[in-house]
C-alpha cells in the first residue's frame, strides 16, 4: 500500500491505496509548512490521521502540499511523516508537481492552478521543466480567486461599480472601508479573505461589469504566465482549482483569444493523483 496526500492550508485529502485499486480516504486539517513547524504537523497526523488508518502501514508516502517550496519547509513535513511512519519511504513535493501529475499524467503539457492563489508550470511527462514564478498575494496571483476579489473590492472602494452592484455587495458582506482594509492588511491570510468574494462574482457573472473582471483576471494570467512557456499554443493547457472550474466558460474565451488549447479542467487534483499513482502501482513502479 502507498499513502497519497493532497494538502492545502484548509484541508488535507489522504488516500491509502493498493495495486488492486482499493483505497481508503481520510480528511484532516490542512498542513502548510509556511505556518506550521514539524511538531504541529505531527500533532495533526497523530490526532486526525493515524487513528483512522488503524495501524495500516504504507510502504511509501507521496505528499503534495501547499507551502512545500523549499528544502527547509519540505523537511518539516518529512520529519513529521517519519515520526508517524518510521519505516516508510517518504516523498514530499510541491502541490504544483501534484497538479501536473494529476492533470497531465505521463504526457507533456502545461499545468495551472487557479484556486485561492495561482501557479503554473511546463511539464514534460515526468518532471517540471519550467515555472514562471508565482509572486503571491502582494505582487501576483493573477487568475486566482484572491486576484478576482481584489479587482472587485478595489472597484467598490474607488466607486467604480454600478450602484446596483455596489449596494448588493455592501449588503451581502456588511462592508465598510475600515473593515476591508483591516482584513487585507492586518490579518494572517488576506488572500483567503479576498477569495471569499468569488462567490458573489459567480452569482453576478452575467452582469457586464463582473464578466469583464473575470475576463481581465484570466487575460492577465495568460499574458504573464501561460504565454511565457515555449509551445503554449501547441501543448494542452490544463487547469485545476475552483476558479478555473466554475468560470470555465470565460477561461475558454480567453484561451481562444491567445490561440491556446485547453485540455482538461478539474475542481480538485485528488482523483487525477490517484489515477497517476495507480498506474505506477499496477506497473510495479512504486
Amino acid at each position: 500500500m502507498i499513502l497519497l496526500a493532497d494538502s492545502g492550508s484548509t484541508k488535507t485529502d489522504w488516500r491509502l491505496m493498493d495495486a488492486a485499486g482499493s483505497h481508503q480516504q481520510v480528511f484532516t486539517a490542512g498542513i502548510n509548512p509556511q505556518y506550521l513547524d514539524s511538531d504541529e504537523v505531527y500533532a495533526i497526523l497523530e490526532q486526525e490521521l493515524l487513528p483512522k488508518l488503524q495501524q495500516k502501514d504504507p510502504v511509501s508516502v507521496y505528499y503534495y502540499g501547499a507551502g512545500c517550496s523549499s528544502p527547509e519547509r519540505n523537511k518539516r513535513v518529512e520529519d513529521a511523516l517519519r515520526r508517524a511512519f518510521a519505516t516508510t519511504d517518504i516523498h514530499v513535493d510541491h502541490d504544483l508537481l501534484g497538479a501536473a501529475r494529476s492533470l497531465c499524467g505521463h504526457q507533456p503539457g502545461i499545468a495551472c492552478i487557479l484556486g485561492t492563489g495561482s501557479n503554473s508550470c511546463l511539464y514534460d511527462g515526468k518532471k517540471i521543466i519550467d515555472n514562471v514564478p508565482s509572486l503571491g498575494f502582494l505582487m501576483g496571483d493573477e487568475g486566482s480567486g484572491a486576484y478576482l476579489g481584489k479587482l472587485l473590492i478595489r472597484a467598490y472602494l474607488y466607486r467604480e461599480l454600478p450602484d446596483d452592484l455596489a449596494e448588493s455587495l455592501k449588503k451581502t458582506y456588511n462592508l465598510t472601508k475600515d473593515g476591508i482594509l483591516d482584513s487585507v492588511y492586518y490579518t494572517d491570510m488576506p488572500s483567503t479573505y479576498l477569495a471569499t468574494f468569488a462567490k458573489f462574482i459567480g452569482e453576478k457573472r452575467k452582469h457586464p461589469v463582473i464578466h469583464a473582471m473575470i475576463y481581465e483576471n484570466f487575460n492577465e494570467f495568460f499574458e504573464r504566465h501561460v504565454c511565457k512557456y515555449k509551445g503554449f499554443d501547441e501543448l494542452p493547457i490544463n487547469f485545476v482549482g475552483s476558479i478555473a472550474y466554475y468560470f470555465s466558460d470565460t477561461l475558454h474565451q480567453v484561451a481562444n483569444k491567445f490561440g491556446a488549447h485547453i485540455g482538461i479542467i478539474l475542481q480538485s487534483p485528488s482523483e487525477g493523483m490517484v489515477r497517476y499513482h495507480q498506474e505506477l502501482l499496477e506497473k510495479g513502479q512504486q
